[in-house]
């Protein structure tokens, strides 16, 4: 072989090495990501069965039940619009409750979401971005149709103390 071709093989095997480890690193970036979903998307089919997610929303009033002597929860999550049943096996956040926006991470089993981890909003004032943004259509779609209000939600409500 000439130099000349011994260095146009060094080329084309650089650039295909670079080429495989970068197909490599968007394979592996693609399986890290959390995609996240409201109940509503989850319902139109839109949420992938075959790997973790994010579902968010509010923990409907009267659905958080416990399992006695265990710590599995099971609740609903809603955006208004669609309900999502979500169970749970672990500590739950201390500022978890009933009406409170959360983000679950998890997979789906047999139709109901199983939680891996629950995060809950950090102070009163606020609420997960993802949360906000996808009850705020199904708020004022709700609100416009009734005629009424909008209902207090985290961002709107006062602090407690603050009259």
């Amino acid at each position: 072989m000439t130099p000349r071709q011994k260095r146009m093989v060094t080329v084309v095997a650089i650039v295909a090495g670079v080429g495989i480890a970068t197909a490599f690193a968007l394979k592996a970036f693609n399986q890290n990501l959390l995609y996240y979903y409201s109940p509503t998307q989850v319902h139109a089919g839109e949420a992938p069965e075959s790997r973790s997610i994010r579902v968010g929303g509010l923990v409907e009033n009267g659905s958080v039940q416990r399992a006695p002597g265990s710590l599995e929860v099971t609740f609903t999550l809603t955006d208004y619009q669609q309900t999502l049943p979500v169970s749970y096996t672990g500590v739950l956040p201390d500022l978890f409750r009933e009406g409170q926006g959360i983000i679950a991470r998890g997979r789906f089993d047999s139709g109901r979401f199983v939680a891996e981890e629950v995060l809950a909003k950090h102070d009163e004032n606020y609420m997960p971005p993802e949360v906000a943004d996808s009850l705020k259509p199904h708020m004022d779609a709700a609100n416009s149709a009734a005629g009424a209000a909008a209902p207090a939600t985290a961002s709107t409500m006062p602090a407690p103390g603050s009259t």
